[in-house]
């Protein structure tokens, strides 16, 4: 296999123009089409350009080499190491030495390199040409004009900083226009597989945070001229409220804008500014990713510069996906796509749903309402209870296995169990006046004993859920091939392809 370096200026996606289209045509003209080339990108020099800009059109030019034939990419990781490994300093000038180290490290036959110039009128220059490596002759040059008509974007080039508690937030964007019925029962009946997958993960032996936030898109009954597009829910760790959320969302004919979709995500959320916390956004539709007055381009390496991984999810076939540029968005930022049939709506029943349905229902009787609001709370996930079972027995097993697994930080603003299992409250400063009525009449001592009841009667649920759960996973496992790809297990294989990037490791059979 013959393969190639390409070493390109690093200018905001946003201004990927036919011109770009043109520089990128005319490099790839010059490479021997009848063998395979491999391509690894690094920087150009910025003469008097900011390097920021450059960073974000690297990602744009490997999407566009990446859809010739005959090319492979470099994985980006193999080709930092190795840059780093010869300290080649991103001045424009590479010398014979480096060049024939990064032919034995690489493998590469060809460099790319080049230099970005600020030109007035807000323009920029790109020239750019091949180099061959064992030659050092120049077999191809091409020059480029754009206009920088791009917000400025700042990348973060800090070393990561693995401190404070593990946090993962996740962004999920749905197409609720017509015929995105199926995308939204997935949705719903894969909420819990989905939060319970992220739950398995930690970061120095601390447990993961979990924080979900929900969008829809492509809806006509949301206003025109915010790009119908809603935000449902800000970043939250009370997944009850996500999941009552997806049963409230209804479908509407609409044009569907993922660019603009992922910009609001970006913009209008609070995502944590940490370089060691797992950001994701979630989009899956069915129209061209390229619709609407926002470049899927822009915003989605907008979110990129902020750390955020944006993953794909084409509801319909694979090529078509690929050919609208579903596959494009995801590669700019790391992230996977993926494809699915949204009308496949199956749930796999297993042996244990039966009874992991019992011990929710027993856990159920061990969470007191307390404070204000406390009894509509409860009677609230009694409810989402009754709803995920009648989608199936396998959704409420999923839900019991997540919500019993270990105490939930949103359940302690209003069971007191949980406040107290979570160190919230000290059961000695316990206030009667928010107690249930049945409970206020009790001494304290007849209190500390009822309380000290259901502590004890939780953990010992929770060991019974958790013992039914690695049981039913394990059939689970062995079923994986009889069940078809859907948003649920598109959803889990990113996350179990990204977090461990992000530090964070499963947590081992103690916990």
């Amino acid at each position: 296999m013959k393969i190639l370096l390409i070493a390109l200026s690093f200018i905001n996606l946003s201004i990927f123009s036919q011109t770009v289209d043109n520089m990128c045509d005319n490099l790839f003209s010059s490479l021997d089409k009848t063998k395979e080339n491999k391509i690894a990108i690094i920087e150009f020099s910025s003469i008097n350009s900011k390097n920021e800009d450059a960073k974000i059109i690297r990602e744009r030019i490997t999407t566009k080499f990446a859809g010739y034939p005959k090319i492979t990419l470099v994985e980006r990781s193999l080709l930092d190491k190795v840059l780093s490994e010869i300290k080649l300093q991103t001045t424009g000038i590479i010398n014979e030495k480096d060049m024939t180290k990064i032919g034995e490290m690489t493998g590469a036959d060809y460099v790319i390199t080049g230099t970005v110039n600020n030109l007035k009128n807000n323009k920029l220059e790109i020239n750019s040409r091949i180099i061959e490596i064992k030659t050092g002759k120049i077999i191809s040059a091409a020059k480029s004009s754009i206009d920088k008509d791009w917000e400025d974007v700042t990348i973060s080039t800090k070393t990561p900083v693995y401190s404070q508690k593990p946090l993962t937030q996740v962004a999920i964007l749905l197409d609720t226009s017509n015929s995105m019925d199926g995308l939204i029962e997935q949705a719903r009946r894969q909420i819990w597989a989905i939060v319970k997958e992220l739950s398995k993960y930690e970061k120095g032996g601390q447990g993961n945070k979990i924080e979900v936030a929900l969008f829809e898109y492509g809806n006509n009954s949301l206003e025109k001229d915010k790009g119908y597009i809603r935000k449902v829910s800000d970043f939250t760790d009370d997944m009850d409220k996500i999941a009552k959320e997806l049963f409230s969302l209804k479908t509407n004919g609409g044009d569907e804008y993922c660019g603009w979709a992922i910009k609001e995500a970006v913009n209008n959320l609070k995502w944590d500014k940490r370089d060691d916390v797992y950001k994701a956004i979630f989009i899956a539709g069915n129209e061209p990713f390229t619709q609407g007055p926002v470049p899927y381009e822009e915003a989605v390496n907008l979110a990129k510069s902020k750390g955020i991984f944006v993953n794909t999810i084409f509801c319909g076939p694979r090529q078509q996906g690929i050919a609208q540029k579903w596959k494009d968005g995801a590669l700019l930022a790391e992230g996977e796509y993926s494809n699915i049939d949204q009308n496949q709506i199956s749930s796999i029943e297993t042996p244990y749903d039966d009874k992991l349905v019992e011990l929710n229902q027993k856990i159920n009787q061990t969470y007191i309402p307390y404070g204000a609001g406390s009894k509509e709370k409860y009677e609230n996930k009694i409810a989402l209870d009754k709803a995920s079972l009648s989608q199936s027995k396998s959704v409420l097993a999923e839900r019991a296995s997540y919500a019993g697994s270990a105490p939930q930080a949103a359940y302690s603003a209003w069971d007191l169990i949980t406040a107290i299992e979570n160190g919230n409250i000290n059961p000695d400063n316990i206030k009667n006046e928010d107690l249930p009525e049945e409970l206020k009449k009790m001494s304290k001592t007849e209190l500390q004993k009822y309380i000290n009841e259901k502590l004890e009667e939780r953990k010992k649920i929770r060991a019974e859920i958790k013992k039914t759960e690695m049981e039913r996973e394990k059939f689970l496992e062995s079923k994986k091939t009889q069940s078809n790809e859907d948003l649920g297990k598109a959803v889990i294989n990113a996350i179990r392809n990204q977090v461990t990037r992000k530090g964070y490791t499963q947590k081992s059979e103690k916990h």
